[in-house]
């Protein structure tokens, strides 16, 4: 199901609504108040006071995220979510009354008072938001329905930035009050629809310290790499995202020399990029969790951050006010502006390629019962990020760097620190290219994806057919495999290190090498009461003439070893490809030509470890539609 058809349903449009209005509500609240402090509508502000308003506001917006995740993560997973999102949002709206006695008092300890609980509103709000979705979207909608909440969540800022600006221009109390109340009134209303999402924890044990249980819940993240090092990948995120904004007035006043519309008009690209982002990367992802177009995401956010350095920007005068887009488009250097439009739209599309499917596989592959927490030890991750960036980027300036350097600097940044977290996780190259493939040539479908199970060893066995075996079945899987491969393969220096960092199993004859054979049992059986996913080519070699070769009977004693289900899977629509052995036994000669051809996976039913080399032969031979060698007689 698509993006917009979600949003045509009762199982997610009201949640959609709830969460775009609270999203909306704290930044028309934090705007029309910052705008209102800075311009001195409360008192006299100073610039260095003004300043420090902006900066403290940040500050006590963050903390609750700091003090309150813990708790708010144990409550999502004891009790029912739709009725607290309820409670969160009759709070909001008495703390909106507060503000409002705030903004009709001019008192600002009143207001950093109200802010500071519009964060600890959100801080609550966010771990049954997020944790929510796969409780009411089916498994091929996460993505669909996390495009949705990222669009929405970006326009809400926009719309709330702008509106808490209109608000706080107007300088009535009373507009103001009316605005922040009203908005929080018809969030309450759209909670009362959001369907039940029962409990998945019921009987947790709350902890109150916010020490001890944030400890605790960095540990549950640790529990799968994956997750954790997703959880990396959202933070960055609000890192990068987090320093674009920010130094997007600097960045238009001292480089472009624009004035306030000029900022305006570039956050809205952004915002409205991101949503437009969000919706093609449902689109690319076919309803899959498409970890394929994260690095896609990530490399295009450095180049076209990059390219914000490379543009030949206006000499300005000393003490020359801003010029605005009217008078921009109209001059000599329209052409930069439009360059800069570009490059703020081409980074908001390729921010949502690079955050909504981490998203989705953080809610996927969390354990149903923990999935709260983790989402409130991501929150704190993302507030330990932003509070990181404004420090390191205040650093940078006082190194002497330039608004337009320090955008360089985040670029830079980000290959960095992405390259390090796909090193960590091969599987997002892994998809890339699968997802190439799958956008080039050849067409790729799926049956059973769901027989895998989420979580636990468990063996994979699968026919050879090509090389490429292995990049079908780890999109097929949905979890990362431990593939158990040819330990010549691992004696070619560049696929070598391919095949190691993917955490390949190499394994050889007994007759070659008997110690290697003997380790690779080993490290088969940790994998598996690790809780990882092991695949296997019982048949030893890739198919010659497209026919089904016996089974050795390795799988048995990897079964003996650990007792864990067994799943058969088969490929076709591969042999008789560029990557099959069709041409006299080679593959691979030539240039592969974009056929489009149709290959397909199938997953059988998942077996108990009592189950025989023969018989998981014969169901594959079945599941494939492949005839069995000649020289093997029947089963």
């Amino acid at each position: 199901m698509s993006t917009f058809s979600l949003l045509r349903t009762r199982r997610f449009l009201p949640f959609f609504c709830t969460q775009f209005l609270g999203a909306f509500n704290d930044n028309l609240f934090k705007n029309a108040m910052v705008m209102l402090l800075t311009f001195g509508a409360a008192h006299g502000a100073s610039e260095a006071e003004s300043g420090m308003v902006i900066i403290l506001a940040g500050g006590v917006l963050i903390l609750p995220f700091f003090l309150f995740s813990s708790a708010a993560g144990q409550i999502a997973d004891k009790y029912e979510k739709s009725q607290i999102m309820r409670a969160v949002k009759l709070a909001e709206i008495f703390i909106m009354a507060l503000g409002g006695v705030g903004f009709f008092l001019h008192s600002t300890p009143i207001l950093f008072v109200t802010l500071f609980l519009m964060g600890t509103h959100s801080a609550f709000f966010g771990p049954a938001k997020y944790s929510v979705l796969p409780q009411h979207l089916k498994e091929n909608e996460l993505v669909a329905g996390n495009a949705a909440v990222e669009m929405g969540t970006f326009l809400a800022i926009l719309l709330g930035t702008l509106g808490g600006g209109i608000l706080a221009g107007s300088r009535s109390p009373g507009l103001i009050v009316t605005g922040i109340i009203g908005v929080a009134v018809l969030g309450y209303l759209a909670s009362r629809f959001v369907p039940l999402a029962p409990a998945t924890a019921p009987d947790l044990k709350l902890n109150w310290n916010p020490f001890t249980e944030t400890m605790a819940l960095f540990k549950l993240t640790r529990q799968k790499e994956s997750v954790f090092n997703s959880i990396l990948g959202i933070s960055w995120f609000w890192y990068f995202g987090a320093v674009l904004l920010a130094e997007m007035p600097n960045f238009t006043k001292h480089a472009l020399g624009g004035d306030e519309s000029v900022a305006t008009l570039l956050l809205a690209v952004f915002s409205v990029s991101i949503g437009v982002g969000a919706f093609i990367c449902e689109r690319l992802s076919r309803g899959d969790i498409e970890l394929g177009v994260v690095p896609l995401g990530a490399l295009a956010m450095s180049v076209f951050c990059g390219d914000l350095f490379l543009i030949n920007y206006p000499t300005l005068a000393e003490g020359a006010a801003g010029v605005s887009v009217s008078a921009y488009l109209a001059g000599p250097n329209a052409f930069v502006l439009w360059r800069t439009i570009f490059d703020m739209a081409m980074i908001g599309i390729f921010s949502s390629l690079f955050i909504v499917p981490l998203y989705a596989l953080i809610q996927f592959r969390s354990d149903e019962a923990t999935r709260s927490r983790i989402i409130a030890a991501n929150n704190v991750f993302n507030a330990v990020f932003m509070v990181a960036s404004a420090l390191i980027t205040m650093a940078l300036f006082k190194l002497g760097m330039s608004t337009i350097q320090v955008l360089l600097t985040l670029a830079v940044m980000n290959l960095v620190v992405c390259g390090y977290v796909f090193t960590l996780i091969p599987e997002f190259f892994l998809r890339f290219g699968i997802w190439i493939l799958a956008s080039t040539i050849y067409r790729l479908k799926y049956e059973g994806q769901e027989k895998v199970p989420k979580n636990g060893g468990c063996i994979i066995v699968c026919n050879h057919v090509s090389f490429i075996d292995w990049l079908i079945i780890t999109a097929a899987c949905r979890r990362p495999a431990r593939f158990v491969m040819d330990h010549n393969y691992f004696k070619m220096p560049i696929i070598s290190l391919f095949f190691r960092m993917a955490k390949a199993i190499p394994i050889a004859p007994s007759k070659e090498d008997p110690k290697a054979k003997e380790k690779a049992f080993e490290r088969i059986a940790w994998e598996l009461r690790d809780g990882n996913v092991v695949c296997i080519f019982p048949e030893g070699r890739i198919t010659q003439d497209g026919k089904l070769n016996p089974f050795k009977p390795g799988i048995e004693r990897m079964l003996a070893d650990t007792a864990v289900p067994v799943i058969p899977m088969a490929i076709k629509g591969l042999w008789g490809s560029f990557f099959s052995r069709r041409n006299r036994g080679h593959a691979m000669r030539g240039v592969p030509k974009p056929t489009r051809r149709l290959i397909s996976v199938t997953v059988g039913e998942v077996l108990p470890p009592t189950v025989k080399a023969a018989e998981l032969e014969e169901l594959v031979l079945r599941l494939s539609g492949m005839e069995r060698a000649s020289n093997v007689p029947a089963a």
